[in-house]
């Protein structure tokens, strides 16, 4: 139902609306001070331990190591500071971009805004799917239904009528409406409870979570051994302070603290990694997700196609005709002008030529190619729209009673397999006759032939109505078919290819027929040895549904509850599902899948806020694009875990392994707190933001529940620790009769290139750093040089030299350094050299499995 046409505000009226009540947006919190962020870097147990420590030395007069330790604990809480302050910066920009559109009339005109560019008066133009902008009172509505959960808690949607008031935040679940703003911003009833733009979820991912329960048994552990230790030496005779001031060195050696700082901004910047290939990540958790993605559930309209629609070919009364080729139209002249009638009024696009002369679209590729083609048909204009069946996922089809010279007709179009089952009639050069057996098979030949060249086939019927009120679907007349080409992206099959060698599973679920779905999926390589559709799918049991998905299956002619069910079953599988969707419908199956994937150009405000993923291109490639990131990010996640355990490792079995022997210290606390707190966290970041590995997206996904270290990883820590802290150790007591200091000095400095060499066998877990390039990582090699430079500064320097309690070295005391130094690259890179060739040899004979993996 509808008053009248509303044409909407003027520019003019617009720029004085927006000048009195603002933009339409909330208030926003102000943004946390600088300095609260720098006080959160003072907050950990073990910082406020080295704090005490710092505060004893002083009263007990060692000012030297009260300084160090002071200046130790200021420059770990800048280093954190600035890299959560990165971090926040690129959550922030990820948040800009989740700024929500509306449609609006305005000057008669149908154009998407910014909704806070909204203002009161304006009228917004409202279809199923969208999140309302601002509180209004309808001015037309079809079958209109609103979700007002986020307001009154009530569950089932609210049937909205002519003259009824919609608010901000609610979503309209089905029909169409239009709705005269009367409130935006913090006037609205809206804006005590919520906020009207989205942004980033940065409540913390499962793997951060881990590594932070990793970090506190971690910390208890360093307290348990520190406290071990201290007792012990006390007890062979070494000084109290000295021996309490070492085992909260040691402690802070065990914990490595920069491990939450360096998950954290590894996975923001990750997140900002993946907008430069167009994908918006809105949860964090979905970063480590994605590389243990298994299925890929994908649409088929605009993400593996071009979704640019164009009629292309047109059926009526028996014949068929190239819309390019008028003489074969001619054979469907009588026929035509009804076909364009329903393609020009039975739609809520529009097209129209700008102040500039450009063309302005307004709706669905599919209706705006249908009201392309009516155009080209006849210049007749757009009767006017007396009510309306809105098109819906589980209708299949759209209607609309329009006003002729005749009296009242009903316009619909649709799915031509729902269609043909409402018809009674079918058009003819010489008039309706009606569908009888030889008519309904010439039909369904026709709509087969198109599908089966990859078209959407669209059906258009009428029937003249009895009054304003006849609505019913019912005794229609079959006008025809047209036949839409939408062809497949270009890259889309190099992504399906890319994706199977991955062992990723790829599944077509798409709204249209069975025959365009396997002409999609052949032109692009999508195994698919049978079809089910949705009727098909609601009489299958789980356990059938199981069966079929053990083999490689398509779906069409599917509803958006047949998405959530099909998640389910794979899921139960073991699979880790990624699902695409843009409807309000696709919503459960979204928030269902371990992977929620939203279109960012086409799909509606409800799907997109459910889901984890935005594709900004709304392209199928993108997917398999964010998937190789997921999987570059978790690989650098488990590199720099592992290098920072292992360089902590080394340095506690040093100093255990001293103390049980009954030597001096090899490490003094200061000494301890300059490898941990200032060199290891610069060269961790930087080892996160490795490029991805070759071979990457030849490996099957991981298990979604793989530890993050596993045996493996325990296994390296513990060699790289008993290497270092053994290589230690022996230039320690090489030297130790001679001079202590000097002693001392060796162990110190070999430990710190001990652990800036060892970072190349961590580049990467399997490939040879020659197949990666020793310098492809430039952060890390500046990395390296400024981390070395500060030791060399420490040994050489006579301010650092009382600081950290260092003499100067000689050549041959880094000649030695540097030849136990080789073992950490050579040994590791000369391994992965074996194993890759192994490796390579396998996968020449590694064929993607087809089954769903973790099976």
């Amino acid at each position: 139902m509808t008053e009248h046409f509303h044409p909407g505000l003027s520019p003019e009226e617009v720029t004085a609306a927006r000048a009195a009540h603002g933009d339409n947006a909330l208030p926003k919190l102000p943004p946390q001070p600088w300095w609260r962020a720098l006080l959160r870097q003072f907050e950990s147990p073990l910082i406020v331990i080295l704090g005490l420590a710092a505060l004893a030395a002083g009263m007990l007069g060692e000012m030297v190591d009260a300084v160090v330790i002071g200046a130790v604990i200021v420059l770990n809480a800048v280093l954190g500071f600035a890299q959560e302050w990165r971090a926040e910066r690129a959550l922030a920009a990820l948040t800009a971009m989740l700024v929500p559109t509306a449609t609006v009339r305005r000057a008669g005109l149908a154009r998407a805004v910014p909704a806070t560019e909204i203002v009161p008066g304006d009228i917004l133009l409202l279809a199923a799917g969208d999140r309302i902008a601002a509180d209004g009172a309808l001015v037309s509505a079809a079958d209109c239904e609103v979700d007002e959960s986020i307001l009154t808690g009530e569950s089932l949607p609210v049937r909205k009528l002519l003259g009824a008031e919609i608010s901000a935040g609610t979503s309209v679940v089905s029909g169409r409406a239009e709705a005269r703003v009367t409130a935006t911003g913090p006037r609205t009833a809206f804006a005590e409870i919520a906020r009207l733009t989205g942004g980033v979820d940065r409540r913390p991912t499962q793997l951060q979570i881990a590594l932070g329960a990793l970090a506190r048994w971690l910390g208890l552990a360093a307290i348990a051994v520190g406290g071990g230790v201290a007792l012990l030496g006390i007890m062979v005779g070494k000084d109290v302070f000295t021996m309490v001031l070492t085992a909260i060195s040691l402690a802070v050696a065990m914990v490595p603290e920069g491990l939450p700082a360096v998950v954290t901004i590894t996975l923001a910047l990750g997140a900002r990694a993946m907008v430069r290939k167009q994908a918006l990540v809105r949860r964090m958790q979905a970063i480590e997700t994605l590389g243990a993605a298994s299925v890929i559930c994908t649409d088929k309209t605009g993400t593996l196609t071009e979704n640019k629609m164009t009629a292309t070919r047109l059926w009526a009364a028996g014949l068929e005709a190239e819309v390019t080729d008028p003489e074969a139209r001619a054979g469907l002249a009588p026929v035509l002008p009804r076909m364009a009638e329903v393609c020009r009024s039975c739609t809520h696009a529009s097209r129209h030529r700008g102040l500039d002369g450009a063309l302005i679209e307004n709706g669905s590729p599919t209706e705006l190619a249908l009201l392309a083609l009516a155009e080209g048909l006849d210049d007749a204009p757009r009767s006017g729209m007396l009510s309306e069946r809105p098109f819906t996922s589980d209708r299949k089809r759209m209607s609309c009673l329009i006003e002729t010279g005749a009296g009242p007709r009903l316009l619909t179009k649709g799915a031509p397999d729902v269609l043909l089952g409402l018809v009674s009639h079918i058009a003819t050069a010489g008039g309706d006759v009606p569908l009888d057996a030889g008519w309904a098979a010439a039909a369904q030949a026709a709509h087969e032939q198109l599908a089966a060249g990859g078209m959407r086939v669209i059906a258009l019927a009428d029937r003249a109505a009895v009054d304003a009120a006849d609505t019913a679907e019912e005794r229609l007349t079959l006008l025809g078919f047209v036949g839409l080409i939408d062809p497949p992206r270009a890259e889309v099959a190099g992504a399906v290819a890319r994706a199977g060698a991955a062992g990723i599973r790829v599944i077509m679920i798409t709204g249209d027929g069975a025959i365009t779905a396997r002409a999609i999926a052949g032109a692009l390589d999508i195994p698919a040895d049978h079809v089910l559709t949705g009727a098909q799918l609601a009489e299958m049991p789980d356990d059938a549904l199981a069966e079929a998905l053990d083999r490689p299956v398509l779906f069409a002619r599917t509803r958006p509850a047949d998405k959530l069910r099909i998640v389910q079953a794979l899921q139960a599988r073991g699979a880790v599902v990624a699902m695409t969707g843009d409807g309000v419908n696709d919503a459960p199956a979204l928030k269902r899948a371990d992977i929620g994937v939203a279109m960012g150009q086409r799909g509606t405000d409800v799907a997109q806020e459910a889901a984890d993923v935005i594709l900004l291109d709304d392209n199928f490639t993108t997917i398999v694009n964010a998937i190789d990131e997921g999987r570059r990010q978790f690989a650098n996640i488990q590199k720099f875990v592992r290098y920072l355990l292992s360089s902590n490792a080394g340095e506690v079995l040093a100093l255990v392994a001293n103390l049980i022997i009954g030597g001096p210290l090899i490490f003094l606390a200061t000494q301890i707190l300059w490898m941990n707190l200032v060199t290891d966290g610069v060269t961790a970041v930087a080892l996160g933001l490795e490029k991805a590995e070759p071979g990457q997206m030849r490996a099957p996904p991981r298990q979604p529940r793989a530890p993050i270290l596993g045996l493996s990883g325990f296994a390296m820590i513990l060699a790289f620790g008993l290497y270092t802290g053994g290589a230690s150790l022996f230039l320690f007591y090489s030297v130790l009769p001679v001079d202590p200091a000097l002693a001392n000095t060796l162990a110190f400095t070999a430990m710190v290139v001990f652990e800036k060499m060892s970072v190349f066998a961590f580049r990467s877990l399997r490939t040879p750093v020659t197949r990666i390039g020793w310098a492809s990582n430039r952060l890390l090699i500046g990395a390296l040089v400024i981390t070395l430079g500060l030791q060399v500064s420490v040994v050489y320097i006579p301010v650092m030299q009382q600081i950290l309690h260092t003499v100067p070295l000689g050549l041959i005391h880094w000649l030695w350094i540097a030849g136990l130094s080789l073992p950490l690259v050579a040994l590791p890179e000369l391994a992965k050299v074996v194993t890759f060739a192994r490796q390579q040899r396998r996968d020449l004979r590694f064929q993607p499995d087809a089954r769903i993996h973790g099976e």
